[in-house]
């Protein structure tokens, strides 16, 4: 198989609306990815965030393969045993009383937009700069760079944005016309900068103050990606609302929110829905993934693989940020370290013109993550 003929057809069939690197991946196995034409790839991408138990985990495999030759899809008319198993299983992990299944983050964000507005009967809502929520129109609205807004306006309003980890400036854009807050604990597509704890404890106390709901989006930093199940952990709170996406289905699509019992039970049967959300097939390959992060303990070695990740940054003199495997660094031309590092078989991303982005398999070793700092030495 060629690669430049696929590439063409791309190109001749397909809405240009993604900008690719000139790579074709047919195969991936544990860290590591594999083009048509047989190249080799160490994957510090993972899907953006996705694939946290590493390509084509068996027990993964397994569990999905074996759902697939059962049950794929009823709808949400009918009970299904792996929905209920996954709502419950989220419950211990994240410590959120009731869920709603979706099929991504930016549905996640969705039906948590829609849910503030009618728990509080409030319409304004609050996000930060260089937020980044998705791109339909209500997860669109509260994501801060206008080129993304501006060519589909009127999106949903009002919405007011404060700066990142300011204080001063959260105070004065909340106020008792506020539905609800939404804040990434770590903001990933600007570039990976976590927020202060003040910041976060300053968004809680004014939600005391105000009665506006916190929505916390962990659609990246969920599910061991920053070293700890979730960010929230991190900052000792408890939000309204979580939004959850990206690892939770270790690359298959499926998004959830979770809320507390005191948001649920204000809400009722049609305020919401998905026809694919919580199918049979996406809640087993949850369930799977949330097993395998158990069982090998892949929730610490985020932590430990990021603090080497971090320390090997620093003595190459490269200035790094973030927690557990999120990690963002600064370099002189981001978009070309990307490609040269793909040439060398390194595959990562960049979110600006000089930061890097690293979001590798939760399942990363030693040995990788040097053979990936050895690359970065080489392109410096």
């Amino acid at each position: 198989m060629n690669a430049d003929d696929i590439i063409k057809r791309e190109a001749e069939f397909l809405i240009q609306f993604f900008r690719r690197q000139k790579v074709v991946f047919e195969r991936g196995e544990g860290c590591w990815l594999y083009d048509v034409e047989g190249r080799k790839y160490l994957d510090l991408v993972a899907g953006i965030a996705c694939v946290v138990l590493g390509h084509s985990h068996p027990y993964f495999v397994k569990k999905v393969s074996e759902q697939l030759s059962r049950l794929i899809q009823v709808s949400n008319l009918y009970y299904t045993t792996p929905q209920v198993e996954l709502a419950e299983m989220l419950g211990k992990i994240t410590g959120m009383d009731r869920f709603f299944f979706c099929n991504s983050g930016t549905e996640a964000v969705e039906a948590a937009l829609k849910i503030a507005r009618k728990v509080t009967g409030r319409k304004k809502f609050v996000a930060f700069s260089n937020a980044f929520h998705g791109r339909t129109m209500g997860a669109l609205s509260v994501t801060y760079k206008e080129k993304f807004r501006k060519p589909f306006e009127p999106l949903i309003h009002p919405v007011e944005f404060a700066e990142y980890n300011n204080v001063d400036d959260l105070n004065k854009a909340v106020d008792n016309e506020t539905a609800a807050v939404i804040v990434e604990p770590v903001q990933g597509e600007a570039g990976v900068y976590p927020a202060e704890q003040m910041f976060i404890q300053e968004i809680m106390r004014l939600r005391d103050e105000y009665n506006y709901l916190v929505i916390f989006d962990e659609i990246q930093t969920g599910f061991g990606r920053i070293g700890k199940w979730f960010a929230k952990e991190h900052f000792g709170v408890q939000p309204d609302i979580i939004t959850l996406a990206k690892g939770m289905g270790n690359g298959f699509p499926i998004g959830a929110i979770g809320v507390t019992e005191e948001v649920a039970e204000k809400l009722e049967a049609g305020d919401h829905g998905s026809t694919f959300g919580g199918n049979p097939l996406a809640c087993m390959a949850a369930l799977a993934t949330i097993e395998v992060l158990e069982k090998e303990n892949l929730v610490e070695n985020s932590r430990k693989m990021g603090e080497r990740f971090k320390e090997a940054l620093s003595d190459l003199g490269l200035i790094s940020r973030g927690m557990g495997l999120m990690i963002g660094f600064e370099v002189k031309d981001a978009a070309e370290f990307v490609k040269k590092a793909l040439e060398k078989g390194v595959v990562i991303n960049n979110t600006s013109e000089k930061t890097v982005r690293l979001l590798p398999p939760l399942t990363i070793s030693e040995e990788e993550v040097d053979h990936a700092l050895r690359v970065f030495s080489e392109l410096l």
